[in-house]
């Protein structure tokens, strides 16, 4: 399944949004325009669909109440809304769902979150409609989404199980490295990469071996010396490490664990980690930070690639960054989301007729799109004192 458009209403950053998605999303935007709302979107549908522990209550309550969430653009409607379609399969003519969903505050009482509207469609034919005449009945029904409910989900259950595989990774790698000392508690869901170790850990030592094979070619051409890498439990307290060799005056070269590796070969054995990791939607925040240029400008041809050799026919990607090698190297510019942030709330858009003309006459996505997210006053920064 991908995603093929989503709307948006009082979410965050966006008092409107209506935009176009395909397999590949750049997202591109001045700091604070909403880029990780944007891919917030989606990790609030995971958390609802997830079938333990999720649901809409805990969505909003882990992102700080509906007051954080619902944009400070609203106006007169107090609604949040999500309204997006996917698609079964890349192809044009697959069958198409429709998944809505709108929810405020009750306005009186204990102040509940509750769903105005909730919609379920396939192919245009309605699945589900709430509020139902139950629902009327008993408010705190309206709660809980149906998506979240393996009851009242089995007829559109391939849907929340596809919210639910949502993968959103931005590795810090000093979580990685000093996991341990920072805190005992692995982060739920790991967007952050701690988690990483206990995950390959727990991967079928085939598969394990496999992905494991296909980092380390990736790492033989990215990383000066790198010879090897392997994972390893310690003979002691059992704990998992990645252990990588490099090549050395020594004969049989140096191992090196994860705790010693760079921060740019951490993320990169994070990102190509989570490309290999389950085949539903990732999610990808500045993939760049910390990898050399000439790594950057390959970002969109490894994903290609991996996808490629793991014979799926695709998966679907949305990456945040600010980098212009990463931009430049994209083939198709209307893959490229701009935000654009206003007095009424952040706008997004795609490449216009008159930048498409500047490409195609020779100038780089990044040469034409990425002057367009900068600050107008940016050079008063030198200024300050």
């Amino acid at each position: 399944m991908i995603i093929t458009h989503l709307k948006l209403t009082n979410w965050r950053n966006f008092r409107g949004l209506d935009l176009d998605l395909s397999t590949r999303n750049y997202i591109i935007g001045a700091n604070a325009s909403g880029k990780s709302n944007l891919l917030d979107v989606f990790r609030f549908l995971r958390t609802i669909a997830k079938p333990e522990g999720g649901g809409l209550q805990k969505a909003i309550k882990e992102r700080g109440g509906l007051s954080k969430l619902r944009s400070l653009h609203a106006r007169q409607n107090p609604a949040v809304l999500l309204w997006i379609e996917v698609a079964e399969s890349p192809d044009p003519d697959s069958a198409r769902w429709e998944y809505e969903l709108s929810f405020k505050a009750e306005g009186k009482g204990a102040q509940r979150v509750l769903i105005t509207r909730e919609r379920v469609s396939r192919n245009g034919q309605q699945v589900l409609l709430r509020p139902t005449p139950d629902d009327l009945k008993d408010t705190a029904r309206l709660t809980q989404t149906y998506l979240e409910q393996i009851n009242n989900n089995v007829e559109f259950r391939a849907l929340a199980e596809f919210f639910s595989a949502t993968t959103y990774l931005h590795l810090v790698p000093q979580l990685l490295k000093f996991g341990e000392e920072i805190s005992s508690r692995i982060i739920e869901d790991d967007p952050f990469g701690q988690g990483l170790l206990q995950r390959i850990a727990s991967t079928p030592q085939k598969t394990q071996a496999a992905r494991l094979k296909r980092i380390g070619e990736a790492l033989q051409v990215a990383v000066p010396q790198f010879s090897m890498l392997r994972f390893e439990k310690d003979p002691i307290t059992g704990a998992p490490h990645l252990e990588a060799s490099f090549k050395h005056w020594r004969g049989n070269g140096a191992w090196q664990r994860e705790d010693q590796f760079s921060d740019g070969t951490l993320r990169l054995i994070g990102l190509l980690w989570a490309l290999q990791e389950g085949d539903g939607l990732l999610l990808l925040e500045e993939p760049e930070l910390s990898l050399n240029d000439a790594i950057v400008e390959h970002i969109p041809l490894m994903i290609d690639r991996v996808v490629r050799l793991l014979k799926r026919k695709t998966r679907q990607v949305i990456i945040t960054t600010h980098s212009d090698n990463l931009i430049g190297a994209v083939n198709d510019p209307l893959t490229i989301i701009l935000l654009e942030p206003s007095p009424n709330g952040t706008h997004a858009r795609t490449a216009n007729s008159d930048e498409i003309a500047v490409m195609e006459g020779g100038l780089t996505p990044a040469e034409v799109l990425l002057p367009k997210t900068r600050p107008q006053h940016i050079f008063d920064v030198a200024l300050f004192s």
